[in-house]
């Protein structure tokens, strides 16, 4: 058992290297995983979909083929959970819907395909809101299940905080990849828009839609999030690019100490006094690394179209739900459903125009920092599990598809973790990830 406790405490850098070197065999780790969630489950409730044998089977084959000597993948026997909106081959892909309750796919997703050809283990389907969207889910924060875990990728976040899994994936819309990763005390990385291609995940707003991923640091988002980089043609929001170098980069060491923007987000006034008294002290603690910005009022109204485009771009894509199953949709989605249905032509493509807007406008901040610094969330999970929080801190980046990562740097008056969140220029994700692991480093001395 003390063995097994130690596995799951490693860095996931030192799991990989262990796993290709033959020092720790990928049935050890999931024997391990297993056992952890044999543990936590129970209260975490973290899984929509888990069978300990597919996870060994997967295992024993990944040992077999080191031992052969022949070529092993980047995430060669690490476990990685999947949000349950992520289409699986042959395992069940339900939405959190009641609609789609025993849907088995028949293909993987663009993600799950490459997962598998790194040689990473699928461990699971991780729990997902009702499609994907804020009616709570079942999954509970692992620090205090009295806690909301967030949504709408709750059951990922919570999965990799209680140690069952050293990597998990997500998707985020609003906020439902930095939100639940900032409740729950890990690291959430949202890409830059398109880096991830989506074939094979449930399209809520496809404008917005965007795959994240979860590690307990930086270094481990990059090596998952490098893996899932990439193009596909059956998803306009990507393009061809060069492989990016994620973990190298992030691993690498700043040329100069990085420089920061604190920005004040619309929304700020209402942010709880743990995460303005903490963020003020961390903000003094990096002294003139850091240069303090409100935000031009034109950002004031970017949540606004952010949620028009969302619930218009819903009110299509869930149609059927609406049309089929409607009496057993909880009343988050239908009245978003009812929202956009509403949304006139004109204002959907007006606010389609803001993103290029916001973005011009944030380029001069870019200019002058090598990452703006923000509040993941309000405050820490709130004591409410009829609430996945709320996505105040969030939204404006994924509007404008900016990456953004947030860091288990903060602690509560309670004990409950609070994140930071850091958002890179479009497109700089190694950049982001580099200056993430330094001040998460920086941090912890």
């Amino acid at each position: 058992m003390k063995r097994a406790e130690a596995i799951l405490a490693l860095p996931v850098l030192e799991l990989r290297d262990r796993l290709a070197s033959g020092a720790l065999s990928a049935v050890e780790l999931v024997q391990a995983c297993i056992a952890r969630i044999a543990a936590r489950e129970p209260e975490v409730q973290a899984w929509a979909w888990f069978e300990s044998d597919y996870a060994l089977e997967q295992a024993r084959a990944l040992d077999a083929l080191r031992v052969t000597g022949r070529p092993i993948g980047p995430l060669h026997g690490l476990p990685v959970g999947l949000k349950d909106i992520i289409d699986t081959a042959k395992i069940p892909t339900e939405y959190g819907c009641e609609l789609d309750r025993g849907r088995v796919p028949k293909k993987d997703a663009y993600v799950v395909e490459r997962l598998k050809a790194a040689g990473a283990i699928i461990m699971g389907k991780t729990v997902s809101t009702e499609l994907a969207y804020m009616r709570p889910s079942k999954t509970r924060n692992p620090h205090d299940p009295a806690h909301t875990a967030g949504g709408s990728s709750a059951g990922s976040a919570a999965a990799v905080a209680a140690g069952m899994i050293p990597l998990a994936v997500g998707t985020q819309t609003g906020g439902s990849v930095i939100r639940p990763a900032a409740f729950c005390g890990v690291t959430g990385f949202k890409p830059t828009f398109g880096a991830i291609p989506r074939r094979g995940v449930l399209m809520q707003s496809p404008s917005l839609d965007t795959i994240g991923v979860f590690a307990a640091d930086p270094t481990g988002t990059a090596l998952l999030a490098e893996v899932l980089f990439g193009h596909d043609a059956s998803d306009p929001a990507t393009t061809p690019t060069p492989f990016p170098r994620l973990s190298q980069t992030a691993l690498s060491k700043p040329p100069v100490k990085p420089d920061f923007v604190f920005l004040r987000l619309p929304g700020w006034e209402e942010a709880e006094p743990d995460t303005r008294d903490a963020l003020h002290e961390l903000v003094a603690a990096l002294g003139d690394k850091v240069v303090e910005l409100d935000l031009p009022a034109p950002f004031e109204a970017a949540g606004r179209e952010r949620k028009r485009i969302n619930f218009a771009e819903m009110a299509r894509y869930y149609f059927r739900y609406g049309r089929d199953a409607a009496d057993t949709l909880g009343p988050e989605v239908r009245e978003a459903m009812a929202e956009g249905e509403a949304v006139l032509a004109r204002d959907y493509l007006a606010a389609l125009d803001w993103k290029p807007v916001l973005n011009a406008a944030l380029e001069e901040i870019f200019e002058r920092c090598d990452a703006i610094l923000c509040p993941a969330a309000p405050g820490p999970a709130p004591r409410d599990v009829e609430t996945t929080g709320d996505p105040v801190f969030n939204g404006l980046w994924t509007f404008c598809g900016l990456p953004a990562i947030t860091l288990p740097l903060l602690t509560a008056s309670n004990g409950m973790p609070m994140g930071v969140q850091l958002v890179g220029a479009d497109g700089n994700d190694a950049r982001l990830l580099r200056t993430a692991r330094w001040l998460y480093e920086w941090a912890d001395q």
